[in-house]
Order: structure tokens, then sequence, then C-alpha cells
């Protein structure tokens, strides 16, 4: 390994929810901070006791005893569920987010795109972004005058540079931060999952200039739901579960880890899952996926009828099932949405609480799929559970074509017909 630019040594890091914050004087806040960074914790213990506050309160433990490094030039993927404290890691890299223990050590400069929002100044236009980002990386003014005509093109942002960003269409913003976390330089490239806010010609263009910085000799940490992007970007895969890394390897068995820890988790009871997020008032209780015929069997075929059907914990009003089909490698193949009409659509109060998808022609290639869902209630988040459920598809035809196992071209079968030269 190169020399680290990067050590994290037994980093752990704490929230206790519930606990009432208190406001606190300059001297106070800047003692804390210092506290922080050199291993004060004697009032909480890795078991989640505390001396001296709130027995009500409840202890999360985000990260526990997290150690690595990472040499100068590595790029490394950051991979696990939500929750898994992926993005935690990051902000306390970035400093946005103290430790609670343990040590970093981080040489040179650090390029992040975090979460949306992060970085920028709403009032201020791009063209001032641009040089505000700059100046927060500590570089001088000419250094970012050189880069800026390359940052704009890059962010097809040229008729909105004197615009203030928050007018800016999330699409607009994510190609503005981007642009300038990649193009100014940073020895280290922090990126997390917000790549997946824009559209694919966008994701496309900035995963080729992150192999472009990569060949550059500088150090990238990349979280991706997707698993194909993680295997084409990085050499070294980081699984993360429940705050603890699970599997530090080449990214090919970390990514194969994490996909089987996926199909473990379903195969559990739905019912008794914890690793989800939402509000709780409504849960998903089980999912079904079944042709849509008369004898329902379990096992679906390319070009059958399909049904999956979603049960939960109770039904409320404006209830919404969004649920997204992903192929093995974990990118998106499909998306559905219950809140979205079509005059197809029916009720039936003997549902009761319990939804149904209906495909009349299932076009997916065979192969294995997992099922991520959410559930909303009045535009709120209720429960979302990745690896809700895993299913198979055989072989079968498509109208009478038949359709072969090979994921090598794709995950979608579309009925077509051929005109060819001939008999008639």
């Amino acid at each position: 390994m190169n020399s680290a630019v990067i050590r994290v040594d037994e980093l752990s890091k704490c929230y206790r929810l519930g606990q009432k914050k208190l406001k606190k004087n300059l001297g106070e806040l800047l003692s804390d901070s210092v506290r922080n960074r050199f291993r004060r914790f004697s009032n909480l213990n890795r078991q989640g006791s505390s001396k001296g506050t709130n027995p009500a309160d409840e202890i999360l433990w985000a990260l526990k005893s997290v150690s690595f490094e990472v040499g100068q030039g590595e790029v490394v993927g950051i991979i696990g569920r939500n929750g898994a404290g992926k993005s935690t890691l990051l902000k306390i890299l970035c400093r946005i987010t103290d430790l609670t223990e343990g040590y970093v050590e981080i040489h040179g400069r650090i390029g992040s795109l975090l979460e949306v929002g992060t970085g920028f100044h709403g009032d201020l236009t791009g063209r001032e972004n641009i040089y505000l980002g700059g100046a927060v990386l500590g570089m001088r003014k000419a250094e970012i005058s050189r880069k800026f005509d390359e940052i704009v093109a890059f962010a097809e942002i040229d008729q909105f540079l004197d615009t203030p960003v928050k007018r800016y269409s999330s699409g607009m913003y994510m190609r503005l931060a981007f642009a300038v976390a990649a193009h100014l330089e940073p020895e280290i490239l922090i990126v997390d999952e917000v790549l997946a806010v824009g559209d694919a010609a966008f994701q496309k263009k900035c995963l080729g200039k992150m192999s472009e910085v990569a060949h550059e000799g500088r150090t990238i940490l990349f979280v991706s739901h997707n698993m194909a992007a993680v295997k084409t970007l990085c050499q070294r895969g980081i699984f993360l579960k429940n705050g603890t890394i699970s599997c530090d390897a080449t990214a090919t068995e970390a990514v194969g880890t994490y996909l089987r820890s996926l199909e473990q988790a379903a195969s559990q009871d739905l019912a008794v899952r914890t690793e989800r997020t939402g509000k709780g008032q409504v849960r998903l209780s089980r999912v079904d996926a079944c042709t849509g015929d008369a004898d329902s069997s379990p096992i679906l075929m390319t070009g059958r009828s399909a049904r999956f059907v979603f049960y939960f914990t109770k039904m409320v009003p404006k209830l919404t099932c969004v649920f997204t089909i992903y192929n093995h490698l974990g990118e998106p193949v499909a998306n559905f949405n219950s809140a979205i009409h079509s005059p197809e659509d029916s009720h039936d109060l003997a549902l009761d609480t319990k939804l149904i998808c209906h495909l009349d022609e299932l076009s997916l290639v065979p192969g294995q799929y997992r099922i991520n869902v959410a559930i909303l209630s009045e535009e709120q988040l209720q429960d979302h559970v990745e690896a809700a459920a895993i299913f198979d598809v055989e072989p079968g035809t498509c109208r009478g074509r038949p359709v072969a196992k090979d994921t090598g071209y794709g995950n979608v079968s579309m009925h077509h017909r051929w005109t060819l030269p001939g008999e008639v």
C-alpha cells in the first residue's frame, strides 16, 4: 500500500436520542470540541450506559470501533445498507461531524460532495460559490480562476452563472457542486450517494470524471448503492454493517459479501427486521411475489403475468407504496409508485391492509432481483426496507419468442418483431 493519507483508528460515533440540548457559552463549546478530539469519554461506555445523564435517553452508536487506512491514489468504495454508518463516517472525515471516540488522521486537501446543500451558500451566485468552494479548500484566487471555465463547462450552467444557487434546480445544484469538488484539485475526493439525484447522463459524466481523477493519483472515497459502479471504479471495498466493518477487501469481494447479506436479510421475517427507516406509524409486514394467473405460482417467468403483494400493519389515509426492482449488481431496473394513477387501476375494500401491483407481462430477463420498498402517508416516510424481498425469474417466452438467461446484455426483454429477407 502507498503511504496512508487517511488513517482511522478505533473510530466511534455516539448519538444520545432524547437528550435536550443545553445552551452553552463560547468557552464551553470550544472546550467540548477540544476534548472530543482527544478521547475524553469517561461518561460513556460501549454498552451505551451513561453517568450523570437522563436514564431515559437512548444511546445510538452510529459507528463502533472502525479502523482502516487508505493509501495515496487508492479508490475505495464504502458500501452498506441505509443506516450502516456510511454517511456518518464521511461527515467525520470531512470535519462536518465530531467523533465520539477514536482518532482520525488525514494528510491532504479534501474535496467533498455529500448531501445536497453542503458547502454552498444559497444567497451567493454560482460564480461566487465556485470561488467560495476553492477558498474553503485553501486555494488561491488565481488557482481557482485557472479552473473556472472548465468547472462551468462541466456543470453546464453558463446561463445561470450569476443567479443565486437557491434558485437552481436540484440537478443544476448537483452538477455545480460536483464540478467544484472534482475540478479544484483536492488530494482526497469524497463523494456520497448524492449522485443518485442526477440523470443517467450526469451520473455517467461524474463517474468518468472520478475515473480521471483516480488516474491522476488522487484518493477517492465513494459511497454508492450501485454495485456495478463500485466494482468498475474502485479497487477496494469497505462494507459497513451496523456501524462496524464487516468486510474490507477487493471491491469484488466486498460487493459479494454485501449482496449475500441482503439475501440473508430478505429471508428473515419482515415483521421483526430492525434495519429500516421511517416514522414507523405504518410498517411493511410481508411481500409476496407470484404469478398473476389462477394458480398463483411463486415461480416467476419472463413473459408471464406477475403480482407483487404488499402487506402492512394497518391502513391509513393517503397511504402510498413505492418499490424499486434492482438487479443482482444493485442497479435499479424499474420503479413503481401507487400514487401515480392510471385508468386501469381499481379499488377493492376487501384488500384491507394490502396493496397489489399487477404486471400483465413480466419483461425481466432470467436472473435474481431484489425489491426495496418505501411506504409513505401524507407524504411522510413511514417505512423503508432494503431487500424487502428477493425473487428469481426463470427463462420463459416474450410473446412466443424464447428469452434465454444472459445477464450480460441488460435486464429487460422488450416485445419486438423482425422483418427478414426470404420466404413470405
